[in-house]
Formats: structure tokens, sequence, C-alpha cells
């Protein structure tokens, strides 16, 4: 199956795509590989409100190495913000269905309705816990569990006896908020993944590749769910480095990956390319494993991955040619990002500031309500323009009686 799309589709024809942001549950930073900030719950609650007020969609909780459990965290976080969803991870190698099942729909409850799933196959025995598990049996067992999983979110008694799991008359007797079952994301790039994708996942979240690699792989996958009588979304999971120009967003990039030595560059690379993860490996080749040739496309930079594992890829450049760089992604089906930067406080209000109005969408905390002004209210200013400033107020700004705070 092919899906053809059409590159010379005018901007005003694009919708303005979901925007999500990310929860720095391992650390953060400035630079990569220099982590100067705890994953503090404090710090967390900060990224999780200014991603809520800024209008970001939701935000992705990462799973693995040294991250808090995404659960635990996206309940905590879901009391403290009204809007944002909670792209929150499972693990079918860790997790039994019947417990995943009722962990989500009270989540779902607890939240609002606000939880969308992210099922993670993992790369490997490590993130198995020691399951001794071949890359085709790992997404046999993501395929049975997700079928066991989704059966049981839609109020069905499951009795399941299969390979990996053994199941007699379960049930998950609370229902979610969201029927059938909260929208379920999942990312992979082999072919068994793609399988599972088209069979089970409701949108497939691919990392940062060039256009053309990204179609092929949505093809795919949407060929595998026209077999099962399926629609799939689709999504993109990247950084981004957005500045006013383009000299100063490539300076940027340039300085988040300064303090690392090529000797940590080259140990990280062949760490990626043995970690049996083909996503990993797509990935780890856009760099090479050297800082030579990092511009892989017209504002997609492959720097981070050289020793961050996962996602490697940024989109860097001024807020336009962003901008128009997802739009490419658009024209190719994504209609999701699930994007970061470092530090991801300040990065997101970057973003909001800069990026939302490039793509058309407006920013609730930065866009003024009709007849607001948008300034310093701790600092007024005599303005002759204005017909409402009382006469205690120019006096009061005469005599310099406010300052800044």
């Amino acid at each position: 199956m092919s899906i053809s799309f059409d590159a010379a589709q005018p901007e005003s024809n694009l919708l303005s795509p979901e925007l999500y942001w990310f929860i720095p549950s391992g650390g953060d930073g400035h630079r990569l590989g220099r982590p100067t900030r705890p994953a503090s719950f404090s710090y967390l609650s900060q990224v999780a409100q200014a991603a809520d007020v800024l209008g970001f969609d939701g935000v992705l909780l990462p799973t693995g190495g040294n991250n808090e459990e995404t659960l635990v965290v996206a309940s905590a976080l879901s009391s403290l913000t009204r809007h944002l969803r909670f792209l929150v991870a499972l693990r079918p190698g860790l997790l039994s269905p019947v417990l995943a099942a009722r962990l989500t729909a009270s989540l779902d409850r607890i939240s609002g309705g606000r939880v969308n799933l992210n099922i993670v196959s993992g790369s490997g025995n490590f993130d198995f816990e020691g399951l001794d598990l071949t890359q085709a049996e790992r997404y046999e067992l993501t395929a049975e569990w997700l079928g066991v999983f989704r059966a049981l979110l839609r109020g069905e008694e499951v009795t399941h006896h299969g390979p990996h799991l053994q199941l007699t008359n379960g049930r998950a007797p609370l229902p979610s908020v969201q029927q059938p079952y909260p929208p379920i994301y999942f990312g992979g790039s082999s072919q068994p993944a793609l399988a599972v994708a088209g069979e089970h996942v409701d949108v497939y979240l691919s990392w940062g590749e060039r256009p053309e690699q990204v179609a092929e792989k949505f093809a795919q996958v949407q060929a595998h769910a026209a077999q099962h009588g399926r629609t799939v979304r689709f999504g993109l999971r990247a950084h981004i480095i957005v500045r006013e120009t383009e000299d100063e967003a490539w300076a940027a990039a340039d300085d988040l990956i300064a303090g690392i030595s090529d000797e940590a560059i080259a140990q990280a690379h062949q760490a990626f390319l043995s970690s049996g993860s083909e996503g990993q490996r797509r990935q780890s080749a856009l760099n090479g494993g050297t800082r030579e040739s990092l511009r892989v496309g017209p504002n997609l930079w492959a720097g981070v991955g050289l020793v961050r594992g996962g996602a490697g890829t940024a989109f860097v450049g001024s807020a336009q040619n962003v901008a128009a760089a997802l739009r490419e992604y658009q024209r190719v089906g994504v209609d999701t990002f699930v994007l970061s930067g470092y530090p991801h406080l300040e990065e997101a209000y970057r973003t909001a500031e800069l990026l939302f109005p490039a793509l058309g969408r407006p920013s609730p905390a930065l866009t003024p309500h009709a007849g607001q002004r948008l300034g310093h209210t701790s600092t007024p200013t005599l303005d002759a323009n204005r017909t409402d400033q009382t006469q205690a107020e120019r006096e009061l700004v005469s005599a310099g009686r406010f300052r800044s705070i």
C-alpha cells in the first residue's frame, strides 16, 4: 500500500497540529550530558504547569533508565493542571494487563479524562527486567498484551491462554472516562512493530527522521491497519531549538553538545548500535557517531542523538523556518508533534512565544484578552497615547515611586 501526499498543498489548508511537551523526570539542564536540575517534584510541577497555561495539548512522561515511574508522576501532576493531557508509558513486560487496565481507568477518572497511553515494548532484556525475549517475541508479547488490555477496558470479562499470558475471568470493573479506552500511542521501526501498530494502536509515533523515511513507515502501518479494517493517526517525537534568528538557533544547537567529548560520543554510538532497537539504529545512522554532518534535513539536526538514546533529532531554526519544517511533516500525515528542549521550563516558554504564533496557534498565557494591554504592571510608564491614565498614576510615575521587583 502506498500513501501519496500533495507537497504543494497550501499552508492555509493545514490545520494547526497538536503540540505536546515533555516532563524531564530523569533530570534537566542547559547542556546534554550535564544535568544540573534534579527531577524534584517541585521542578516537574513547574514544567507541567507552564505547559498547561501556555496551551500545549499534553506532555510525554518518559520511561526507563533513571526516570520516575510515569503513572505515579502523572497522577500527582494531574491534580495541579487543568487542561493538559498526560502521555503515560505502560510496559507490557512489567505490568499485567489486568493491573494496567485498572490503573489506567483510575487515572483517567481522577484526571477527568486526560490520559493517553504510550505502549513501550523496550529494546532488550534491560527494558523487561531480565526477560529473555527476542525482538520477535517482544512484539508477540506486546500484541497479545494489547489484545487483552483493550478488551478489559471495553468492559469485557477476559479468559485468555496464550504463549505469554494466562488469564481466567479477568475484569477491570470500573470504566475509564474515555470510551472505549484512552487513546493508545506506540512507536517502533521494525517490521514486527509496524504490524502491532496497524492492528492495535490509535496513534503511531515515529522519532524524527527525514520526511520521506517517516512517510514510508506510515504507509506500512496504514497497510497493516487496513487488513484489520482500521485507520491510524500519526505523530512525531523530536526536540526543538527555536530562536529569533537562524544564527541564534544553530549557535544554541552547537552549545548544547559543547561539553561532550569525542570519546563519550564514540562510546554512546557503539552502545546504541548494539541495543537491539531498529529505531535506535536508524537514529544513530543519521549522525554516524560524529559531529561532522549533523544537519540531516532542512532545519533538522541529529546532534541530540550523539549521546542521548531514543529521540535524537531536533528542529532547529527561526520560528518561521521551524514552522515550515513542521508543515512538511504534516504533509506526510503527522498531526501530533511531541517536542522537548533543554532546559524544559525555559524552552516551553520560548516555544510558545516564538513557534505558536508562526503556526497560527494562540497561547492563552501570552495573548492579551480583548481590550487588555500586555505590559509590565509593576513598572508603570507615562503613555501619551493613553487617555485613561489617572492624575494619581501620573504623579506616582513622575515621583519615581514604582520599581520592578
